[in-house]
């Protein structure tokens, strides 16, 4: 992460003389110039990414110092494979299927245990915070009871606020398929917390 961080922060100081000198240089220079601002762009991308991949990461883990980790993770292999990117109009898509890679990976990694999620929330009147955090971790709990598709699409879908459009790039998938599985998930959830609230 280092490397990736020293590289962007090189390239931003010389955005600038890159500019500059744009329009009086020839084709072939002009080429390697434009790899070289490659840095400059990325730098872009990871702020306009990184909100909706943090969320993401955030909400399949729920450990905010393991997110941050994962993150840095994926926006540096992003950054050493991006020339490897066919097409700048797929780098979302392509960037949620690092992240992807990367949870996975993380899970394999872990204990068992370490799969308890921990849930947080904004501290509020005594009462109402109970009833909050009783409210979130049953969702919480409900949602990883649904098949793992289910549970991979919903996260991309509101933690990560991807399009139907764009949760299809990343899963290789329709996106009439993805309609339908967030329409079926969140059907089961809203039948299992109404049986949940019978009950209680």
């Amino acid at each position: 992460m280092t490397t990736m961080r020293v590289a962007m922060a090189e390239a931003i100081t010389q955005q600038r003389a890159v500019k500059s000198d744009e329009q009086t240089q020839a084709p072939a220079e002009r080429a390697q110039t434009d790899a070289e601002a490659q840095p400059v762009e990325f730098t872009d991308l990871y702020h306009q990414y990184f909100p909706k991949v943090f969320a993401y990461v955030y909400g399949r883990v729920q450990d905010k110092e393991i997110s941050l980790d994962i993150v840095s993770d994926v926006f540096e292999k992003a950054f050493i494979k991006m020339r490897s990117l066919r097409s700048p109009d797929s780098f979302g898509s392509w960037l949620f299927t690092i992240a992807r890679n990367e949870v996975s990976s993380h899970w394999r990694k872990a204990k068992p245990a370490a799969r308890a999620a921990q849930i947080h929330s904004q501290p509020r009147g005594p009462e109402e915070t109970v009833l909050h955090k009783e409210r979130l971790a049953s969702l919480s709990q409900l949602v990883r009871q649904l098949p793992r598709r289910e549970q991979e699409i919903i996260a991309l879908k509101f933690d990560a606020e991807l399009t139907n459009r764009e949760i299809a790039n990343v899963l290789s998938t329709s996106e009439v398929n993805v309609r339908v599985t967030v329409f079926r998930a969140l059907r089961k959830l809203r039948e299992r917390l109404q049986t949940s609230g019978d009950r209680t």
